[in-house]
């Protein structure tokens, strides 16, 4: 239970089907924002007090600060350091979440873990396989950030909210008199000060702050910048530098120390490639061969017909039509149809 108004209304759901319900708030980092648009506020404890308390179920803070510093924040800052540009939602899902807190309920004869995600899950029957599946509610779909659950944890998650949309949510929350009904949505970023990342990673890693060259994609040098790890590829803001066409960044260098800029032609990819494989509704075995999916390269982003097949153990994704900004460290997430994940993984050089 975050404080929000998902995540109590999950937990409003599930207790009028008659579930036994125990309500976990997650303590995760000591500096978290504590404003009303903060997913892990030091108040959002107290609303989610306050939720379970009008429910009537118990309610605990679990303390799990090193973890998700280990899991979260230094792959964020190991990432940034390698020139990707990494998601720590997808992180915190897959390891804290739905690793670490799976664990714990498991020590707590609980039988599953809830939360206020928009997706579902489903069993096919037919291949002994589960899978996650798109919420009902596009614009609020999250399915994309949950695909790192595996067969073993998919049996053992619920989420209450995936068969509605988010204006259903606001009403149930306030015809449960819940005061969080209105609540602004989270920040994505729970750990970073005022959103700026930048100045979280100065802090973090004073010497990712140094400056190198902007170069061309024919290397002819363009500017100057302050770190490779402030850029991310596709921007456009904040090059500095006086063209008669617009220029973004392609690629970055971070052995050279270096960002190579171009035309939004030089952005789009037509493949991509990466390990670390998830599957859902397909094992390795079902995918030798190229096999029809939609694919998703951002959670915001429509997914797109492709290919994809796994060789040698990493899978490889051809796009019908070239994508733009096939980002290093973003997660690929492919569908089945139009809601059912295969798999995902997270985007290679």
């Amino acid at each position: 239970m975050s404080g929000g108004v998902d995540s109590a209304v999950a937990a409003a759901a599930l207790r009028a089907q008659g579930y036994d319900v125990v309500g976990v708030t997650l303590q995760v980092w000591p500096t978290a924002r504590d404003d009303d648009r903060a997913c892990c506020a030091l108040s959002a404890v107290e609303e989610a007090r306050r939720v379970a308390a009008k429910l009537g179920v118990p309610h605990y803070v679990l303390n799990c600060q090193e973890e998700f510093r280990r899991a979260v924040i230094d792959h964020f800052i190991s990432e940034y350091r390698a020139g990707r540009t990494p998601n720590p939602c997808i992180q915190c899902n897959r390891w804290i979440k739905f690793d670490w807190l799976l664990q714990r309920a498991a020590e707590l004869g609980a039988d599953c873990v809830a939360t206020g995600h928009y997706a579902r899950t489903i069993y096919h029957a037919d291949l002994g396989r589960w899978s996650v599946r798109r919420g009902v509610d596009r614009h609020k779909d999250q399915s994309y950030v949950l695909y790192g659950l595996t067969q073993a944890q998919l049996p053992r998650v619920c989420f209450p909210l995936g068969g509605l949309t988010k204006p259903a949510v606001r009403d149930l929350a306030r015809a449960h008199g819940f005061r969080v009904h209105n609540k602004p949505e989270s920040q994505e970023i729970c750990f970073v000060p005022d959103d700026d990342y930048g100045q979280f990673l100065r802090q973090e890693l004073p010497e990712i702050a140094t400056p190198g060259p902007i170069v061309d994609t024919t290397g002819r040098r363009r500017g100057t910048h302050p770190g490779v790890a402030f850029y991310t590829i596709g921007q456009r803001r904040g090059l500095g530098i006086a063209a008669p066409e617009p220029l973004y960044v392609v690629a970055l260098d971070p052995a050279r120390n270096t960002v190579v800029v171009g035309a939004e032609a030089d952005l789009r990819r037509q493949r991509a490639a990466a390990e670390d494989l998830v599957f859902g509704k397909y094992a390795a075995a079902m995918l030798a061969e190229p096999v029809p999916v939609l694919a998703s390269l951002r959670s915001t982003m429509s997914a797109q017909p492709a290919l994809a097949h796994v060789e040698a153990g990493r899978l490889l994704v051809t796009f019908q039509e070239p994508q733009r900004a096939v980002t290093p460290g973003q997660a690929l997430v492919c569908y089945a149809g139009e809601d059912v994940a295969v798999g995902g993984t997270v985007i290679g050089p």
